[in-house]
């Protein structure tokens, strides 16, 4: 029988993710916004005092919460992780999973004997289009796939790189869609990493080109997927699919003669205009409320952590050849 009283949450972390989690907690039907813990005290209190909660020292939270997100800078992800798991607390852990794939593999197995729900934070899993787009290749055979993930400087410092921040997005949401061993990576990176561009070569011979950026002055989040049947471009921001078929060439008669035309059909599927973050914690309670297993795993992560790795040591391989 499915339990009936709200899950006790809270969030680790209140900075600009960690207080969009607060938020949909505190929306939630069926959640109670226990409390909220950061190192920066006064921001964790505004974070509370804004969604009528508790500031908390990290222990206290840990013992009042059963299921916790965890925003911090990914280098503490594993000990907070840890102490998560060791207190019986399920936790979903933002993306990336870890710094370091050992780290990983240590919360996955910890978590699997202490029966806690591990989940990690690839939002995108959750976009609306994302989900849409799933759907549509399942009869589908994929021939190549291309991501665009691009945006200006920030102004406040990201510990991570381009490939941590942002491109491990796409890779997670590629190896989501396609179920094979990476067997090439190639990757080239400029402005000392700013910007890369990777390609993937899958087993079946599927390729994929990947490229994140932080000096590009326009903000673009896209995916497109040629198949042998269509082209599927995706716009994340926009959370729309454009389906364009193939069409048949064919001369048509006019007053004027005949004419040569090639049309082409798009097709724009409904797609539900949900925010992503809402449906991934929404699921994430679902998962500890019925014991399940969640859409984005611990193993789901180290896959995706595993090849952005790989792309990350490229390129800075490539960038100091270049610089000697």
């Amino acid at each position: 029988m499915s339990r009936t009283e709200p899950i006790r949450a809270g969030v680790v972390g209140v900075g600009s993710m960690g207080q969009n989690h607060a938020r949909v907690y505190a929306e939630l039907p069926g959640v109670e916004l226990v409390g909220v813990a950061d190192v920066d005290a006064e921001r964790a209190s505004e974070v509370a005092a804004s969604h009528d909660t508790a500031a908390l020292a990290k222990g206290e939270l840990l013992d009042r919460a059963e299921a916790v997100s965890i925003a911090v800078p990914t280098a503490h992800h594993a000990s907070l992780a840890r102490e998560c798991i060791e207190a019986d607390v399920d936790v979903l852990v933002e993306k990336p999973f870890v710094s370091e794939p050992s780290e990983g593999r240590a919360l996955e197995a910890l978590a699997d004997e202490q029966g806690v729900i591990v989940q990690v934070g690839h939002v995108e899993r959750f976009n609306p289009a994302v989900q849409a787009v799933s759907e549509i290749l399942s009869d589908q055979e994929i021939l190549a796939v291309d991501a665009q993930r691009l945006g200006s400087p920030r102004e406040r410092t990201i510990a991570d790189n381009a490939v941590m921040d942002l491109m491990i997005h796409d890779i997670d949401v590629l190896l989501s869609l396609i179920d094979e061993d990476v067997t090439t990576v190639n990757a080239l990176g400029a402005e000392e990493n700013r910007y890369i561009d990777a390609q993937l070569r899958f087993e079946s011979g599927i390729v994929a080109s990947l490229t994140a950026s932080r000096v590009t002055q326009k903000k673009i989040r896209q995916l497109s997927i040629t198949t042998r049947e269509c082209w599927i471009a995706v716009d994340y921001i926009d959370r729309s699919v454009a389906i364009h078929r193939h069409s048949l060439p064919e001369y048509v008669e006019r007053k004027s003669g005949m004419h040569y035309r090639h049309e082409g059909v798009v097709e724009q599927p409904m797609v539900d205009s949900g925010e992503p973050l809402k449906e991934e914690l929404a699921s994430f309670v679902d998962c500890v409320r019925e014991r399940k297993t969640p859409l984005v795993t611990a193993a789901d992560g180290l896959r995706a952590l595993s090849v952005a790795h790989k792309i990350d040591r490229l390129a800075d391989d490539r960038m100091e050849a270049e610089a000697r």
